[in-house]
């Protein structure tokens, strides 16, 4: 039986927080506040849509996030700004003065290049401007930052709503393009964010939920050094799946989100949400960016698409513990009824 608490603490060399950089931030940001509340005191309101990323860990979203960026269509948070985390708008303004072709002046910065490498391990991706996953940015905006579980009235009660909004849409402001960004740590919490931005984009990110499955226990074992440590955000199911073995447990986890997912978004309006299948979108990039500039309204502004035009879907043969998994999702699902979506 699974008796390991969720390990955040227990992480592998590989992926152990760098202390110094942390302190480092930490007194940076603190320093930097100070000149963002200036930007925060007349915020104006967003002349772009934001665009949440949901879904389980391990789904695709850290390749979407990568094939977004390189698209063109929107500002994200990257490695570079999420260093500043309690000063984005300045990060931004900084990001723009290091990377921006508009502001390089012959070439003395030319290092920073533009290009997204589709490279990442457990959601960590390498370069300035690779996609950050952001958590701390928004940690900062909950009463209690190190929690991940919240009902929405706690949330409207207790989090910095003004603030949040502020900056993101000063980050909106600034990059003068929809700004995208993973919202996981909110599965649970649609309706809220669906009330509280006046644009948004849902996009809600599906794997088949077997090799999810398999995904998720591969990265426990990488990041944590072993498949029985809990991985990711704790959900409101933690107590009931915490004693589970390995398998059965990652099968509640992927599958419980999905369906808090799916379900938070079913009285979204159509034109605020986007469901991606990961295996169609690996197959079909194109159909998926068509499909975000028109809910986005953005067909009169943007070029046809020139990306990839498909990316290798893995895992979908020879899973290691494949027939044991097939059996804890059909087994989850069972239990709860319902659909694996």
């Amino acid at each position: 039986m699974n008796t390991e608490p969720n390990s955040i603490t227990a992480r592998t060399a590989l992926f152990s927080r760098n202390v110094a950089l942390e302190t480092l931030l930490k007194d940076l940001n603190a320093t930097l506040w100070q000149s963002e509340q200036a930007y925060l005191a007349e915020p104006v309101p967003p002349s772009h849509p934001i665009i949440l990323v949901m879904g389980p860990m391990r789904s695709g979203t850290t390749l979407f996030m990568q094939w977004l960026a390189n698209t063109g269509l929107v500002a994200y948070p990257t490695n570079l700004l999420s260093r500043f985390y309690q000063a984005p708008i300045i990060g931004a303004k900084i990001q723009l003065l290091l990377t921006d072709p508009r502001y390089n002046f012959r070439n003395e910065l030319g290092e920073f290049l533009q290009q997204i490498a589709y490279h990442s391990e457990n959601g960590k991706t390498q370069g300035v401007l690779a996609p950050n996953e952001f958590w701390y940015f928004w940690r900062r905006f909950l009463p209690e930052p190190s929690r991940d579980v919240w009902l929405d009235d706690e949330l409207r009660q207790g989090m910095d709503i003004r603030t949040l909004l502020a900056e993101l849409a000063g980050l909106i402001t600034v990059f003068q393009k929809p700004f995208a960004t993973k919202a996981m740590l909110f599965n649970y919490n649609i309706p809220f964010l669906d009330a509280l931005f006046d644009q948004v984009l849902f996009i809600h990110i599906q794997r088949d939920p077997v090799a999810n499955v398999a995904s998720v226990l591969d990265a426990r074992k990488r990041q944590l050094g072993s498949e029985t440590a809990w991985y990711s955000f704790k959900i409101p199911e933690y107590e009931e799946l915490r004693t589970l073995d390995p398998i059965p447990q990652v099968a509640g986890q992927v599958l419980a989100i999905n369906r808090a997912v799916t379900s938070g978004l079913e009285d979204v309006a159509e034109h605020r949400k986007l469901n991606v299948d990961y295996e169609a979108f690996c197959a079909d990039p194109k159909s998926f960016y068509d499909q975000i500039v028109l809910k986005l309204g953005m067909q009169a502004a943007v070029s046809p698409y020139s990306g990839r035009t498909s990316y290798t879907v893995s895992r979908l043969d020879d899973l290691p513990n494949r027939s044991a998994i097939q059996r804890a999702v059909k087994e989850y699902v069972g239990e709860v009824g319902g659909t694996l979506s």
